[in-house]
């Protein structure tokens, strides 16, 4: 039986049981799946030396692309960011906070293209020319089972819809918290070691509940300290040519 539910009066939720083992199954074909796509690879000065799958360049270390957009909100007095939280069904970094929407570009994708991924993740409709870019930065991630070289092409969007209005893909997303810019900018150079989040999170029956958390880089994909100081600078350049 469909469940009709609501988060703060303002969203249609419908909740239907599936078994928990048709879930497991999918989710795992997804990511066989996943793992065999095919990536363009470049050198560490960004010239490209071929093709890889997803999997094999992550567990040789190739160099690949990846884009990666910061939702800022429209309130002027009072910015923040939004953050998304993975969902627990990742297969790498699940349930930690990233950037609000991140995916990989494919061998035949162009970067302008990528933009599919905000609709995807989060259900919002944008166009490449609405997004502001902030740069291209090399990103490692290198933990024991992976090598993650990214050259992350990374972008701001003014939002103006309210967060909770966002439609999340379940399989890569389970929530939307925002933070104050302020807060994010000292978060990512180390001048502050943590941060307060508000927003939902996407229970397990898929109604979206209020949540609130104190962040640390515990809960947070462990991005290369280059990368946090890139992006902040960024940020904060583009607040500074607002002004």
């Amino acid at each position: 039986m469909a469940e009709f539910s609501g988060w703060n009066g303002l969203e249609k939720s419908y909740r239907i049981w599936i078994p928990k083992r048709f879930h497991e199954y999918n989710n795992s074909k997804r990511y066989e799946a996943m793992n065999m796509e095919v990536l363009k690879i470049f050198d560490e000065h960004g010239s490209q030396i071929g093709t890889s799958t997803r999997k094999e360049a992550h567990e040789k270390g190739y160099w690949h692309e990846t884009f990666q957009v910061y939702f800022i909100d429209g309130n002027q007095r009072n910015r923040s960011i939004y953050l998304q939280k993975r969902s627990h069904l990742k297969k790498d970094f699940p349930n930690l906070f990233d950037m609000t929407v991140a995916g990989h570009l494919m061998e035949q994708e162009t970067v302008r293209e990528g933009v599919r991924e905000i609709e995807e993740e989060v259900g919002i409709a944008v166009k490449y020319d609405e997004l502001t870019y902030l740069g291209t930065f090399q990103n490692i991630i290198e933990i024991d089972r992976m090598i993650d070289k990214e050259f992350s092409h990374v972008y701001l969007y003014e939002c103006e819809k309210p967060m909770e209005s966002f439609i999340l893909q379940p399989e890569e997303v389970e929530g939307i918290v925002k933070v104050s810019v302020k807060d994010l900018i000292s978060f990512y150079t180390g001048k502050c070691s943590q941060m307060t989040a508000e927003g939902f999170i996407v229970d397990k029956g898929g109604k979206k509940v209020s949540h609130k958390q104190s962040l640390t880089k515990a809960d947070f994909v462990p991005h290369a300290e280059d990368y946090f100081q890139a992006v902040a600078n960024a940020i904060s350049d583009y607040l500074s040519e607002e002004c």
